[in-house]
Protein backbone atom coordinates (compact mmCIF):
# COMPACT_ATOMS: atom_id res chain seq x y z
CA UNK A 1 0.00 0.00 0.00
CA UNK A 2 2.85 2.46 1.13
CA UNK A 3 5.02 1.16 -2.17
CA UNK A 4 1.53 2.20 -4.60
CA UNK A 5 1.20 5.36 -2.47
CA UNK A 6 4.67 6.19 -3.83
CA UNK A 7 4.37 5.27 -6.98
CA UNK A 8 1.23 7.32 -7.06
CA UNK A 9 3.64 10.59 -5.77
CA UNK A 10 6.46 9.93 -8.01
CA UNK A 11 4.22 9.96 -11.23
CA UNK A 12 2.54 13.10 -10.38
CA UNK A 13 6.11 15.06 -9.66
CA UNK A 14 7.09 13.52 -13.20
CA UNK A 15 4.05 14.92 -14.41
CA UNK A 16 4.87 18.47 -12.40
CA UNK A 17 8.17 18.26 -13.96
CA UNK A 18 7.38 17.81 -17.53
CA UNK A 19 4.32 20.86 -17.62
CA UNK A 20 7.52 22.92 -15.60
CA UNK A 21 9.95 21.90 -18.40
CA UNK A 22 7.58 22.77 -21.15
CA UNK A 23 6.92 26.06 -19.69
CA UNK A 24 10.61 26.92 -19.76
CA UNK A 25 11.41 25.37 -22.61
CA UNK A 26 8.90 27.81 -24.54
CA UNK A 27 10.44 30.81 -23.24
CA UNK A 28 14.17 29.31 -23.58
CA UNK A 29 13.27 28.39 -27.11
CA UNK A 30 11.54 31.77 -28.03
CA UNK A 31 14.36 33.62 -26.66
CA UNK A 32 17.25 31.25 -28.31
CA UNK A 33 15.07 31.44 -31.96
CA UNK A 34 15.44 35.34 -31.98
CA UNK A 35 19.17 35.11 -32.37
CA UNK A 36 18.85 33.30 -35.49
CA UNK A 37 15.62 34.46 -36.71
CA UNK A 38 17.00 38.19 -37.04
CA UNK A 39 19.85 37.27 -38.91
CA UNK A 40 18.40 35.38 -42.31
CA UNK A 41 15.58 39.13 -42.18
CA UNK A 42 18.45 41.92 -42.73
CA UNK A 43 18.10 41.97 -45.87
CA UNK A 44 14.54 42.41 -45.65
CA UNK A 45 14.63 44.87 -42.99
CA UNK A 46 17.30 46.93 -45.23
CA UNK A 47 14.91 47.35 -48.35
CA UNK A 48 12.02 48.29 -45.62
CA UNK A 49 14.10 51.19 -43.89
CA UNK A 50 15.72 52.72 -47.17
CA UNK A 51 17.45 55.13 -45.45
CA UNK A 52 19.28 52.48 -43.44
CA UNK A 53 23.38 51.87 -43.52
CA UNK A 54 24.84 48.44 -43.44
CA UNK A 55 26.68 49.70 -40.42
CA UNK A 56 23.46 51.11 -38.95
CA UNK A 57 21.84 47.30 -39.62
CA UNK A 58 24.53 45.63 -37.83
CA UNK A 59 23.47 47.00 -34.44
CA UNK A 60 20.12 45.26 -35.40
CA UNK A 61 22.74 41.88 -34.36
CA UNK A 62 25.47 43.65 -32.32
CA UNK A 63 23.22 45.62 -29.73
CA UNK A 64 21.57 42.47 -28.52
CA UNK A 65 24.37 40.54 -28.40
CA UNK A 66 26.64 42.80 -26.39
CA UNK A 67 23.55 43.68 -23.99
CA UNK A 68 22.80 40.17 -23.42
CA UNK A 69 25.76 39.26 -22.41
CA UNK A 70 26.56 41.78 -20.60
CA UNK A 71 23.39 41.41 -18.76
CA UNK A 72 23.51 37.78 -17.59
CA UNK A 73 25.37 37.49 -14.34
CA UNK A 74 24.08 40.67 -12.92
CA UNK A 75 20.63 38.78 -14.19
CA UNK A 76 21.33 35.57 -12.76
CA UNK A 77 21.99 37.49 -9.07
CA UNK A 78 18.53 39.13 -9.32
CA UNK A 79 17.01 35.78 -9.99
CA UNK A 80 18.65 33.98 -6.89
CA UNK A 81 17.94 36.87 -4.78
CA UNK A 82 14.51 38.03 -5.60
CA UNK A 83 13.31 33.93 -7.09
CA UNK A 84 13.81 32.16 -10.35
CA UNK A 85 10.33 32.07 -10.86
CA UNK A 86 9.63 35.99 -10.82
CA UNK A 87 12.89 36.42 -12.77
CA UNK A 88 11.77 34.13 -15.06
CA UNK A 89 8.30 35.41 -15.72
CA UNK A 90 9.47 39.34 -15.93
CA UNK A 91 11.76 38.34 -18.17
CA UNK A 92 9.60 37.04 -20.86
CA UNK A 93 6.86 40.25 -19.89
CA UNK A 94 10.00 41.93 -20.37
CA UNK A 95 10.63 40.03 -24.22
CA UNK A 96 7.18 39.50 -25.05
CA UNK A 97 6.72 43.91 -25.36
CA UNK A 98 9.76 44.36 -26.60
CA UNK A 99 8.69 41.99 -29.83
CA UNK A 100 5.96 44.16 -29.82
CA UNK A 101 8.18 47.45 -30.11
CA UNK A 102 10.24 45.34 -32.92
CA UNK A 103 7.23 45.02 -34.80
CA UNK A 104 5.95 48.74 -34.66
CA UNK A 105 9.55 50.07 -35.35
CA UNK A 106 9.16 53.33 -37.23
CA UNK A 107 13.26 53.44 -37.87
CA UNK A 108 16.13 51.14 -37.35
CA UNK A 109 17.26 53.27 -34.13
CA UNK A 110 14.03 52.68 -32.36
CA UNK A 111 14.22 48.97 -33.56
CA UNK A 112 18.23 48.53 -32.35
CA UNK A 113 16.57 50.25 -29.12
CA UNK A 114 13.78 47.66 -28.79
CA UNK A 115 16.11 44.92 -29.66
CA UNK A 116 18.08 46.30 -25.98
CA UNK A 117 15.39 46.10 -24.02
CA UNK A 118 14.85 42.78 -25.52
CA UNK A 119 18.09 41.02 -25.01
CA UNK A 120 17.03 42.21 -21.41
CA UNK A 121 14.22 40.30 -21.04
CA UNK A 122 16.44 37.70 -22.50
CA UNK A 123 19.47 37.72 -19.96
CA UNK A 124 16.76 37.61 -17.29
CA UNK A 125 14.95 34.68 -18.76
CA UNK A 126 17.83 32.32 -19.67
CA UNK A 127 19.87 32.29 -16.53
CA UNK A 128 16.22 31.72 -14.15
CA UNK A 129 15.32 29.18 -16.83
CA UNK A 130 17.79 26.65 -15.83
CA UNK A 131 17.44 27.94 -11.68
CA UNK A 132 14.22 26.55 -12.15
CA UNK A 133 14.88 22.78 -13.76
CA UNK A 134 17.48 22.60 -11.36
CA UNK A 135 15.30 23.68 -8.11
CA UNK A 136 12.31 21.08 -9.96
CA UNK A 137 14.65 18.31 -10.64
CA UNK A 138 15.42 15.67 -7.91
CA UNK A 139 19.21 15.89 -7.61
CA UNK A 140 19.72 12.75 -9.97
CA UNK A 141 17.93 13.96 -12.64
CA UNK A 142 19.75 17.40 -12.94
CA UNK A 143 21.94 16.02 -15.31
CA UNK A 144 19.51 14.96 -17.80
CA UNK A 145 17.59 18.12 -17.15
CA UNK A 146 20.59 20.41 -17.70
CA UNK A 147 21.28 18.07 -21.14
CA UNK A 148 17.77 18.53 -22.29
CA UNK A 149 17.91 22.67 -21.68
CA UNK A 150 20.84 23.09 -23.86
CA UNK A 151 19.39 20.91 -26.94
CA UNK A 152 16.75 23.61 -26.48
CA UNK A 153 19.56 25.74 -27.88
CA UNK A 154 20.32 23.41 -30.90
CA UNK A 155 17.10 23.00 -31.96
CA UNK A 156 16.70 27.20 -32.04
CA UNK A 157 19.78 26.92 -34.17
CA UNK A 158 17.98 24.27 -36.63
CA UNK A 159 14.65 25.85 -36.90
CA UNK A 160 16.01 29.77 -36.37
CA UNK A 161 16.89 30.10 -39.75
CA UNK A 162 14.59 28.29 -41.87
CA UNK A 163 11.67 29.76 -39.62
CA UNK A 164 13.03 32.90 -40.18
CA UNK A 165 13.35 33.01 -43.71
CA UNK A 166 10.01 31.87 -44.50
CA UNK A 167 8.39 34.92 -41.87
CA UNK A 168 10.59 37.61 -43.08
CA UNK A 169 9.61 36.33 -47.07
CA UNK A 170 5.70 37.42 -45.96
CA UNK A 171 7.21 40.21 -43.87
CA UNK A 172 10.19 41.07 -41.70
CA UNK A 173 7.98 42.09 -38.72
CA UNK A 174 6.12 38.71 -38.32
CA UNK A 175 9.75 37.17 -37.10
CA UNK A 176 8.67 39.33 -33.66
CA UNK A 177 5.16 39.39 -33.49
CA UNK A 178 5.53 35.70 -33.21
CA UNK A 179 6.74 35.78 -30.18
CA UNK A 180 3.56 37.78 -28.49
CA UNK A 181 0.82 34.59 -28.25
CA UNK A 182 3.88 32.36 -26.64
CA UNK A 183 4.75 34.55 -24.31
CA UNK A 184 1.50 35.40 -22.84
CA UNK A 185 0.54 31.66 -22.84
CA UNK A 186 4.02 31.31 -21.24
CA UNK A 187 3.52 33.89 -18.67
CA UNK A 188 -0.53 32.55 -17.86
CA UNK A 189 0.84 29.07 -17.60
CA UNK A 190 4.33 29.54 -15.75
CA UNK A 191 2.42 31.52 -12.96
CA UNK A 192 0.64 28.50 -12.02
CA UNK A 193 3.14 25.82 -12.57
CA UNK A 194 6.41 27.02 -11.59
CA UNK A 195 6.53 26.48 -7.74
CA UNK A 196 8.89 29.36 -5.94
CA UNK A 197 12.73 28.75 -5.84
CA UNK A 198 14.85 28.79 -3.44
CA UNK A 199 16.24 32.49 -2.72
CA UNK A 200 19.73 33.38 -1.61
CA UNK A 201 19.93 35.13 1.71
CA UNK A 202 22.71 37.62 1.55
CA UNK A 203 23.84 39.55 4.27
CA UNK A 204 23.25 42.91 2.33
CA UNK A 205 21.71 44.67 -0.22
CA UNK A 206 22.87 43.61 -3.69
CA UNK A 207 25.77 45.24 -4.82
CA UNK A 208 24.80 47.69 -7.41
CA UNK A 209 28.74 49.28 -8.14
CA UNK A 210 29.57 45.68 -8.62
CA UNK A 211 26.40 44.88 -11.79
CA UNK A 212 27.55 47.82 -13.42
CA UNK A 213 31.25 47.32 -13.38
CA UNK A 214 30.75 43.71 -15.07
CA UNK A 215 27.90 45.18 -17.00
CA UNK A 216 30.76 47.53 -18.32
CA UNK A 217 33.38 45.39 -18.20
CA UNK A 218 31.35 42.57 -20.38
CA UNK A 219 30.23 44.97 -22.62
CA UNK A 220 33.23 46.36 -23.35
CA UNK A 221 34.58 43.25 -24.25
CA UNK A 222 32.31 42.36 -26.67
CA UNK A 223 31.59 46.20 -28.00
CA UNK A 224 35.61 45.70 -29.00
CA UNK A 225 35.26 42.06 -31.26
CA UNK A 226 31.78 43.25 -32.52
CA UNK A 227 33.71 46.32 -34.12
CA UNK A 228 36.94 45.24 -34.27
CA UNK A 229 36.28 44.45 -38.42
CA UNK A 230 34.91 47.51 -38.66
CA UNK A 231 37.67 49.84 -36.52
CA UNK A 232 40.45 47.66 -37.56
CA UNK A 233 42.09 44.83 -34.91
CA UNK A 234 45.28 47.19 -34.51
CA UNK A 235 43.46 50.43 -34.19
CA UNK A 236 43.33 52.82 -31.08
CA UNK A 237 39.78 52.17 -30.64
CA UNK A 238 39.81 48.61 -30.35
CA UNK A 239 43.24 49.09 -27.41
CA UNK A 240 41.32 51.48 -25.38
CA UNK A 241 37.58 49.35 -25.76
CA UNK A 242 39.33 46.32 -24.75
CA UNK A 243 41.75 47.97 -22.16
CA UNK A 244 38.71 49.65 -20.26
CA UNK A 245 37.30 46.23 -20.28
CA UNK A 246 39.94 44.51 -18.14
CA UNK A 247 40.21 47.44 -16.17
CA UNK A 248 36.37 47.16 -15.41
CA UNK A 249 36.01 43.02 -15.02
CA UNK A 250 39.42 43.67 -12.05
CA UNK A 251 37.60 45.84 -10.72
CA UNK A 252 34.68 43.76 -10.39
CA UNK A 253 36.44 40.59 -9.02
CA UNK A 254 37.97 43.22 -6.44
CA UNK A 255 34.77 44.46 -5.76
CA UNK A 256 33.01 40.93 -5.23
CA UNK A 257 35.96 39.86 -3.07
CA UNK A 258 35.02 42.72 -0.51
CA UNK A 259 31.13 43.34 -0.73
CA UNK A 260 29.19 40.62 1.74
CA UNK A 261 26.33 40.32 -1.34
CA UNK A 262 27.97 40.21 -4.22
CA UNK A 263 26.93 39.76 -7.47
CA UNK A 264 28.83 36.83 -8.84
CA UNK A 265 29.52 34.91 -5.44
CA UNK A 266 33.61 33.88 -5.87
CA UNK A 267 33.21 30.34 -4.08
CA UNK A 268 31.27 29.28 -6.95
CA UNK A 269 34.54 29.62 -9.26
CA UNK A 270 36.03 27.29 -6.38
CA UNK A 271 33.32 24.71 -7.41
CA UNK A 272 35.10 21.51 -9.00
CA UNK A 273 34.44 21.45 -12.97
CA UNK A 274 33.42 24.57 -12.61
CA UNK A 275 36.27 26.66 -13.89
CA UNK A 276 37.65 24.04 -16.33
CA UNK A 277 34.42 23.43 -17.73
CA UNK A 278 33.55 26.84 -17.95
CA UNK A 279 37.01 27.76 -19.89
CA UNK A 280 36.00 24.61 -22.27
CA UNK A 281 32.71 26.02 -22.87
CA UNK A 282 34.14 29.54 -23.66
CA UNK A 283 36.59 28.11 -26.18
CA UNK A 284 34.19 25.73 -28.06
CA UNK A 285 31.84 28.24 -27.70
CA UNK A 286 34.77 30.62 -30.57
CA UNK A 287 34.23 27.33 -32.73
CA UNK A 288 30.36 26.44 -32.85
CA UNK A 289 29.93 30.43 -33.29
CA UNK A 290 32.54 30.66 -36.35
CA UNK A 291 31.67 27.42 -37.37
CA UNK A 292 27.66 28.23 -37.81
CA UNK A 293 28.60 32.02 -39.26
CA UNK A 294 30.97 30.28 -41.98
CA UNK A 295 28.13 27.80 -43.40
CA UNK A 296 25.99 30.59 -44.06
CA UNK A 297 28.06 32.52 -45.86
CA UNK A 298 28.83 29.96 -47.75
CA UNK A 299 26.06 29.29 -48.88
CA UNK A 300 24.56 32.18 -49.08
CA UNK A 301 27.72 34.20 -50.33
CA UNK A 302 29.69 31.53 -52.43
CA UNK A 303 26.81 29.55 -53.33
CA UNK A 304 24.20 32.04 -53.78
CA UNK A 305 21.78 30.34 -52.22
CA UNK A 306 18.50 32.23 -50.70
CA UNK A 307 18.28 32.66 -47.23
CA UNK A 308 15.50 29.58 -46.83
CA UNK A 309 17.50 27.19 -48.29
CA UNK A 310 20.96 28.23 -46.32
CA UNK A 311 18.53 27.57 -43.32
CA UNK A 312 17.70 24.41 -44.68
CA UNK A 313 20.92 22.90 -45.56
CA UNK A 314 22.14 23.79 -41.91
CA UNK A 315 19.27 22.72 -40.11
CA UNK A 316 20.59 19.12 -40.08
CA UNK A 317 23.76 19.85 -38.14
CA UNK A 318 22.15 21.69 -34.93
CA UNK A 319 19.36 18.77 -34.90
CA UNK A 320 21.46 16.45 -33.94
CA UNK A 321 21.67 17.66 -30.89
CA UNK A 322 18.31 17.10 -29.55
CA UNK A 323 18.16 14.27 -31.50
CA UNK A 324 21.01 12.46 -29.75
CA UNK A 325 21.21 14.06 -26.23
CA UNK A 326 19.84 11.13 -24.42
CA UNK A 327 22.60 9.24 -25.75
CA UNK A 328 25.66 11.46 -24.56
CA UNK A 329 23.72 11.38 -21.41
CA UNK A 330 24.22 7.76 -21.10
CA UNK A 331 27.84 8.30 -22.42
CA UNK A 332 28.47 10.64 -19.72
CA UNK A 333 27.36 8.10 -17.15
CA UNK A 334 29.97 5.82 -18.08
CA UNK A 335 32.64 7.49 -19.34
CA UNK A 336 32.61 10.63 -17.46
CA UNK A 337 31.94 14.51 -18.63
CA UNK A 338 36.21 14.89 -19.86
CA UNK A 339 35.63 11.73 -21.95
CA UNK A 340 32.47 12.82 -23.98
CA UNK A 341 33.42 16.42 -24.16
CA UNK A 342 37.02 15.58 -25.56
CA UNK A 343 35.01 13.21 -28.20
CA UNK A 344 32.98 15.53 -29.05
CA UNK A 345 35.62 18.38 -30.05
CA UNK A 346 36.86 15.47 -31.83
CA UNK A 347 34.10 15.16 -33.98
CA UNK A 348 33.51 18.88 -34.00
CA UNK A 349 37.18 18.75 -35.44
CA UNK A 350 36.55 15.60 -38.24
CA UNK A 351 33.60 18.05 -39.84
CA UNK A 352 35.49 20.75 -40.39
CA UNK A 353 38.29 18.97 -41.67
CA UNK A 354 35.58 17.47 -44.37
CA UNK A 355 35.14 20.78 -45.45
CA UNK A 356 38.56 21.75 -46.16
CA UNK A 357 39.06 19.00 -47.81
CA UNK A 358 35.62 18.54 -50.05
CA UNK A 359 34.27 22.08 -50.38
CA UNK A 360 34.74 23.84 -53.54
CA UNK A 361 33.58 26.95 -54.73
CA UNK A 362 32.73 25.59 -58.46
CA UNK A 363 30.96 22.19 -57.55
CA UNK A 364 27.76 22.70 -55.13
CA UNK A 365 27.68 19.43 -54.11
CA UNK A 366 25.58 19.85 -50.87
CA UNK A 367 25.31 16.12 -49.91
CA UNK A 368 28.48 15.07 -50.25
CA UNK A 369 30.36 18.57 -49.49
CA UNK A 370 28.71 20.56 -47.08
CA UNK A 371 25.96 18.10 -45.14
CA UNK A 372 28.19 15.31 -43.87
CA UNK A 373 30.43 18.40 -41.81
CA UNK A 374 27.45 19.84 -40.87
CA UNK A 375 26.31 16.19 -39.57
CA UNK A 376 29.43 15.64 -37.74
CA UNK A 377 29.78 19.03 -36.02
CA UNK A 378 26.45 18.51 -35.09
CA UNK A 379 26.71 15.70 -33.12
CA UNK A 380 30.40 17.12 -32.07
CA UNK A 381 27.89 19.64 -30.42
CA UNK A 382 25.73 17.13 -29.00
CA UNK A 383 28.46 15.69 -26.90
CA UNK A 384 30.61 18.82 -25.92
CA UNK A 385 28.20 21.39 -25.20
CA UNK A 386 25.64 19.99 -23.23
CA UNK A 387 27.89 17.61 -21.36
CA UNK A 388 30.12 21.04 -20.50
CA UNK A 389 27.05 22.85 -19.04
CA UNK A 390 26.19 20.29 -16.92
CA UNK A 391 29.70 19.40 -15.12
CA UNK A 392 29.71 23.08 -14.74
CA UNK A 393 26.13 23.79 -13.06
CA UNK A 394 25.31 20.59 -11.47
CA UNK A 395 27.18 21.08 -7.99
CA UNK A 396 25.89 24.28 -7.74
CA UNK A 397 24.63 25.00 -4.28
CA UNK A 398 20.15 25.75 -5.05
CA UNK A 399 20.81 29.36 -4.08
CA UNK A 400 23.16 29.91 -6.69
CA UNK A 401 21.50 28.15 -9.44
CA UNK A 402 20.60 30.96 -11.45
CA UNK A 403 23.82 33.03 -11.03
CA UNK A 404 25.97 29.79 -11.89
CA UNK A 405 23.73 29.10 -14.98
CA UNK A 406 24.20 33.10 -15.97
CA UNK A 407 27.84 32.46 -15.37
CA UNK A 408 28.15 29.58 -18.04
CA UNK A 409 25.69 31.18 -20.78
CA UNK A 410 27.75 34.14 -20.15
CA UNK A 411 31.13 32.68 -20.92
CA UNK A 412 29.15 30.77 -24.11
CA UNK A 413 27.80 33.62 -25.16
CA UNK A 414 31.47 35.55 -25.12
CA UNK A 415 32.85 32.81 -26.91
CA UNK A 416 30.29 33.40 -29.72
CA UNK A 417 31.02 36.45 -30.07
CA UNK A 418 34.96 35.92 -30.42
CA UNK A 419 34.31 33.27 -32.55
CA UNK A 420 32.12 35.45 -34.97
CA UNK A 421 34.50 38.27 -34.94
CA UNK A 422 37.49 36.48 -35.90
CA UNK A 423 36.09 34.40 -38.55
CA UNK A 424 35.34 37.96 -40.25
CA UNK A 425 38.40 38.92 -39.44
CA UNK A 426 40.35 35.76 -41.26
CA UNK A 427 37.51 35.67 -44.30
CA UNK A 428 38.47 39.66 -45.05
CA UNK A 429 36.61 40.52 -48.63
CA UNK A 430 37.60 38.30 -50.69
CA UNK A 431 37.29 37.79 -54.53
CA UNK A 432 37.49 35.31 -56.91
CA UNK A 433 40.00 32.44 -56.62
CA UNK A 434 40.64 34.10 -53.34
CA UNK A 435 37.74 32.41 -51.73
CA UNK A 436 38.64 29.28 -50.79
CA UNK A 437 41.81 29.96 -49.28
CA UNK A 438 40.17 32.81 -47.25
CA UNK A 439 36.97 30.14 -45.90
CA UNK A 440 40.11 27.16 -45.60
CA UNK A 441 41.38 29.57 -43.54
CA UNK A 442 38.40 30.46 -41.50
CA UNK A 443 38.22 26.86 -41.11
CA UNK A 444 41.50 26.93 -39.61
CA UNK A 445 41.00 28.85 -37.25
CA UNK A 446 38.02 27.24 -36.39
CA UNK A 447 39.77 24.21 -36.12
CA UNK A 448 42.60 25.60 -33.76
CA UNK A 449 40.04 26.96 -31.21
CA UNK A 450 38.44 23.28 -31.38
CA UNK A 451 41.53 21.89 -30.51
CA UNK A 452 41.77 23.91 -27.72
CA UNK A 453 38.39 23.18 -26.22
CA UNK A 454 39.56 19.44 -26.32
CA UNK A 455 42.59 20.26 -24.45
CA UNK A 456 40.64 22.60 -21.51
CA UNK A 457 37.95 19.63 -21.68
CA UNK A 458 40.92 17.22 -20.72
CA UNK A 459 41.16 19.60 -17.33
CA UNK A 460 37.94 17.86 -16.38
CA UNK A 461 39.24 14.75 -15.57
CA UNK A 462 40.22 15.14 -11.72
CA UNK A 463 36.52 16.47 -11.11
CA UNK A 464 33.77 14.23 -13.22
CA UNK A 465 33.79 10.37 -12.63
CA UNK A 466 31.07 8.55 -13.75
CA UNK A 467 28.20 8.38 -11.70
CA UNK A 468 27.06 5.07 -10.48
CA UNK A 469 23.51 5.11 -12.30
CA UNK A 470 22.34 6.77 -15.05
CA UNK A 471 20.46 10.01 -14.88
CA UNK A 472 18.60 10.45 -18.24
Amino acid sequence: MVQQASTVEDKAAISRFRLVFAVVAAGVAMSNLDLFVVNVAIPNISSHFDEASLSSLSWVLNAYAVVFAALLVPAGSFADRTGARRAYLLGISVFTVASVLCAVAPSVWFLVAARVVQSAGAALLIPASLGILLAAAPPERRGAAVRNWAALSGLAAALGPVIGGALAQADWRWIFLINVPVGVATVVVGRRAIAPSPRRKDTGRGDLIGAALLTAGIGAVALGLVKAPDWGWSSGSVAITLAAAVVLLALFVWRSAKHPAPVLPLDLLRIPAMGPAMLANLLFAVAFGAMLLSAALWCQDVWHWSALQTGLAISPGPLMVPLLSKYAGMLVQRFGAAGVSTAGCALFAVGLVWWIAALSVDDHDYVLGLLPGMVLTGIGVCFTLPTLVGAAVTRVPPTNFSTGSGVVTMARQAGSVVGVAGLVAVLGKPYGTAVMDAFRHGWIFTLVATVAAAAACCLLLPHTKPAARADA
